[in-house]
């Protein structure tokens, strides 16, 4: 017996350890990049995303273009100004990426600046395409 404390195998012991090859088995090797998901169309239970537009101030959903005069039906902010820019940068040169002669200001106010695009995001889609018309509905359900 040995005069260590704990009986696991160790880098102390003697024999052959078993290789990386024997300890674990080797898979298949596919042909498909690894980088990329297969093309097939997703299952209906997996939510899909979608380019939304939102107010930068209040978060409301925003669905009409945007325009110079247009403003956020909630809250009143202007929609076309710099905090509702997809170039709007606090930690660049007048808080814009794109190469601005003079700061904007103010940075939530409406302002007629050529560099502006409304900032996109990608968000999933929550809503089911369907549910059911009521509570009793959704119970029945349940149970088919």
């Amino acid at each position: 017996m040995s005069d260590r404390k704990y009986r696991q195998r160790g880098y102390q012991d003697d024999g052959p350890s078993p290789s990386k090859a024997e300890r674990r088995p080797s898979k298949p090797k596919s042909r498909e990049p690894r980088g990329q998901l297969p093309l097939r169309p997703p299952s209906p239970n997996m939510p899909g995303f979608h380019d939304v537009i939102r107010c930068a101030r209040c978060g409301r959903l925003l669905d009409a273009p945007i325009d110079e005069t247009s403003t956020c039906a909630q809250c009143g902010s202007a929609l076309h100004s710099c905090a509702q820019c997809a170039w709007f940068d606090t930690g660049s040169r007048f808080e814009c990426a794109q190469p601005l002669k003079a700061r904007v200001t103010p940075k939530d106010g409406q302002n007629d600046c050529g560099h502006f695009a409304p900032r996109v995001t990608v968000e999933r889609q929550t809503r089911s395409q369907r549910g059911p018309s009521s509570a009793k509905q959704a119970f029945d359900d349940l149970f088919k």
